[in-house]
Formats: C-alpha cells, structure tokens, sequence
C-alpha cells in the first residue's frame, strides 16, 4: 500500500469515529493508530489528520500509562484551544510563498534570491519583517502548500540535432545488420578517471559496526600513484567487457589500442569467421567523429587485422545512450563502491571480477605505455586512408577498408 493509500484510509476511518471522539479520545486514539503503523507512523497519521506530533507523542503518552491511575483532564469546549497561526496571521502565507518563490510570486530583488532557502533562514526572514513564526512552523506550512525538499535533476539535453532520432534509427539498423551475419559489434567509451590511493570511493558496503574504512581529507592526486584511466570495450551479443586501463593520457591511439587488445584476447576466438567489424561510440573524447588521430589509428588497425571497421557515433550531448554506460561501466562502478582503489593492481582485479545475473564476465589489463598529447595530423596523412563516408551523415556514419600489406 502506498503512503498516499495509507493516508486516505486514516481520514475514512476518522471521518467515520470523529462524532464520537472528543479532544482527548482523538488524541488517543491517533496514538494507537501510529503505534500500529510503526515506523513512520506518526508521521502518516499527523499528514492525515493535521494533528501536530506533539499532540500524537502526547497521545502516546496517555496511551501507555493507561494502566495507572490518571485523572480525566479537562475537556475543552469546541473552539477552544491555541488558534492556528494561519487565523492569527493570515498574511503569513502570502509571505512565506514571496520568500520561496521571489520571481515569480514576490519581488526579484528578496532577500533570498541568492541564498540557502533553508527553512531556519525563511523563519529568519519571516519574524524580520513582521511574522513572528518558528522553523517548525515554517515546515508545517510548506507541507501545506504542497512543498517538498526536491534536488536537481537532469533532463534538459540542451539543443539537440534535428536528425537525432534518425541516427539512432540508423545505429539499431546497422547494429541488427552485423549481428544477424554473426559480425562483431562493440560499444566503446571511455570511462570517468580514478584516484589511487587512500580516497573516498561513493557507496557503502557492510563493514563491522563503528569501523569504516578510514580515507584522506582531501581528494588530491597522489603524485606517485597518479589517476586510473578505463577505457572499455564490449561486445553487445556475447555480454562481455574488456577493459585497458591507462595511466598516462586518453588520447585516441590509446583507445584504438584498447580495441587491438579486446580483438587479440576475445574478439579473435569468439568471431574467427568475421568479414567486419561495428564499432558504436560517442561523438566525442578520443574517439570522437572529428578527432583525425582517431581514424588514423583505426585505419592501422584494420590494416593489421585485415577487417573493414565500420563505425556509427551518437549524436552530440547523447552519450548516456551508449549501451556500454548502462550493462558495463554502471556494475564495475557497483562493484567497486565503498572501496578506496590503494593500488592499480586493485583497480583491474575489480574490474574483472564484475559480474551480473545476466551473465557479463569482464577481462582487464594495465596499459603502463605513455600516449603523446597533441599529435596532429596532417591532409596528406588523411588521403591515405581508405576512410569511406556513408549517404547518411558521413561525418557519424562511415567505414575503413584495410589497405593491402605493401602499402
């Protein structure tokens, strides 16, 4: 049952005992119904029934002493009691929203445009201009207004190409093409930099109580042991990652290289009647479609291996759709979480044992060869190479025949 569930079944059995119930039966019987819910249900029955909690504790508290003697205390007559403060402040509201929401219901120039709207500081404002209210309070009447403490969250892509949609349509359609021809198809990226050493990894994992693993301050590089840097590969129809893991720089002659190693220790074996090979990637990074060292690289690799390459990049600000994101990097990210990675040996031994339900085995290396930033390529170099651009956005979509061995 949900919470909102939960909370109309309160209000039906209330609205059905309520003639009968007098201030203190309510009080009481507000109690047993939280006691029953357990966790969290103070709560719940305070949001059904707008009772505070303080009155539910006190309920509680008449409910467990039920076996001494208490004395009846006095029933108030109807309308008794503190009023709300919304009746004795009825512009309290209205302020409260201008401080919440200053550009759009009060004035741009508030106080707290700029600041933590945090609900101690709009007590703060409130009482400085004429509202004499507390953080609770403040609390109460956001709830009341349908407020909630929500964080950011991303869903604006920005502009995003008109032929998006068509790029991922040609992708799948290519991707079916190779695999039904029993042709390898890889998904390759590179994944987010790791500090060795002593550092906060994000995630928990069960440690014996009061003894968690106790990492540095502060998350500066350790000159000797440096950052990690994962570049992957994996095979969309066998399920299976291989991961090169770089110490000096992502440049694109490292990423092709992850690729040389992944066909040398998987790709062969699994596909030894392969005529071509797929490769989906980002559109930028080193492998970028504009990144010239990238397709250089590629070219020698199909030259060595005797296979055309043909590769499909995602559109612009699409990475999050590259299959390797979301059935490789996420589980070694899983796998390792709670975990400061002391040492490389560390990082490729946690990668390889990653596994999932669903069958992913993954294979790893350390790649400790150093990978020059900045190496250009010149127009001369670029005619070289047997680069043939596909009808349908050939700057995403094109193919690498290998050059015969004398050249």
């Amino acid at each position: 049952m949900t919470r909102e569930e939960q909370v109309e079944l309160i209000r039906h059995k209330y609205a059905a005992l309520a003639p009968l119930l007098n201030e203190r039966t309510r009080r009481c019987w507000a109690a047993t119904e939280a006691q029953a819910l357990g966790y969290g249900g103070i709560s719940l029955v305070a949001q059904a029934l707008g009772l505070a909690r303080g009155t539910i504790h006190a309920g509680l508290a008449e409910v467990q002493a039920r076996g001494t003697a208490v004395a009846v205390k006095r029933i108030r007559s109807l309308g008794g009691g503190r009023q709300k403060l919304t009746e004795k402040d009825p512009a309290v509201e209205d302020a409260l929203n201008q401080l919440v929401e200053p550009t759009t219901r009060g004035d741009p120039e508030s106080p707290l445009r700029w600041t933590c709207k945090s609900t101690t500081r709009l007590a703060q404002e409130l009482r400085e201009v004429g509202h004499p209210i507390s953080q609770r309070s403040v609390c109460s009447l956001l709830h009341a207004q349908h407020y909630s403490l929500q964080a950011n969250r991303k869903t604006r892509e920005g502009s995003t190409h008109r032929d998006r949609d068509a790029q991922f349509q040609y992708i799948n359609a290519s991707v079916q093409q190779f695999q039904r021809a029993k042709h390898p198809v890889i998904s390759v990226d590179t994944k987010k930099k790791e500090l060795i050493g002593h550092f906060k990894n994000p995630g928990r994992e069960w440690q014996p109580k009061g003894t968690p693993e106790e990492v540095n301050v502060h998350d500066f590089a350790d000159p000797h042991l440096g950052k990690v840097i994962p570049y992957g590969v994996y095979d969309l129809a066998a399920n299976e990652g291989w991961v090169t893991v770089g110490i000096d720089h992502d440049t694109a002659e490292f990423a092709v290289e992850s690729i040389r190693q992944w066909w040398a220790h998987m790709g062969q074996a699994r596909y030894p009647h392969a005529r071509k090979l797929l490769i989906t990637a980002d559109c930028g990074g080193s492998n970028g479609s504009r990144t010239r060292l990238w397709k250089v690289a590629l070219q020698q690799f199909a030259d060595e291996v005797q296979l055309p390459i043909h590769v499909r990049h995602f559109p612009p600000g699409t990475s999050k759709w590259n299959k390797i994101e979301h059935r490789l990097f996420c589980f070694i990210t899983q796998n390792w979480r709670g975990r400061p990675l002391l040492s490389r040996a560390t990082v490729v031994n946690l990668i390889a044992s990653t596994t999932t339900r669903h069958g992913l085995t993954v294979q790893a290396m350390l790649d400790e060869r150093a990978y020059k930033t900045g190496k250009k390529v010149a127009d001369e170099e670029l005619t070289t190479l047997r680069l043939k651009p596909e009808a349908f956005h050939g700057e995403w979509n094109y193919h690498l025949l290998p050059r015969t061995r004398s050249c």
